[in-house]
């Protein structure tokens, strides 16, 4: 069984830093992928940014690219984004998902098996 835990949202002023982390706290680790979307008010999901297993592939959406990095602690089994010079637009709800492969597909949340429950970022102007 695959449970993610997402942690460190919160609020903070445009040109401000988060970093959150994701936390498989199952069982199982049958993923090979580990994503990050956001879902605004009003607004489709969308993918921010993902990780292969072994650390080797990362891929970005190209509103955070330059500010985003995603990375892994193998040793505490998880997966952290860092958010710097965030901007008002980074506002949204931010899950943390996982799936076989990465790849050109990353994007595609239908593709995503597993889901944590969400983290809220909220950025000032």
């Amino acid at each position: 069984q695959v449970h993610l835990e997402e942690s460190g949202g919160g609020s903070v002023q445009a040109g401000g830093s988060l970093r959150l982390a994701c936390t498989n706290s199952g069982t199982s680790n049958k993923y090979s992928c580990l994503a990050w979307f956001r879902q605004a008010p009003g607004k489709r999901r969308e993918g921010v940014a993902a990780i292969n297993s072994d650390g080797t592939d990362q891929f970005y959406a190209d509103s955070v690219k330059g500010r985003f990095t995603i990375s892994q602690d193998t040793s505490e089994n998880t997966v952290l984004l860092q958010m710097d010079n965030l901007e008002p637009e980074d506002s949204a709800a931010y899950f943390c998902a996982a799936k076989w492969g990465c790849g050109d597909a990353w994007e595609e949340e239908v593709r995503y098996r597993y889901w944590g429950q969400g983290t809220q970022v909220t950025v000032s102007s």
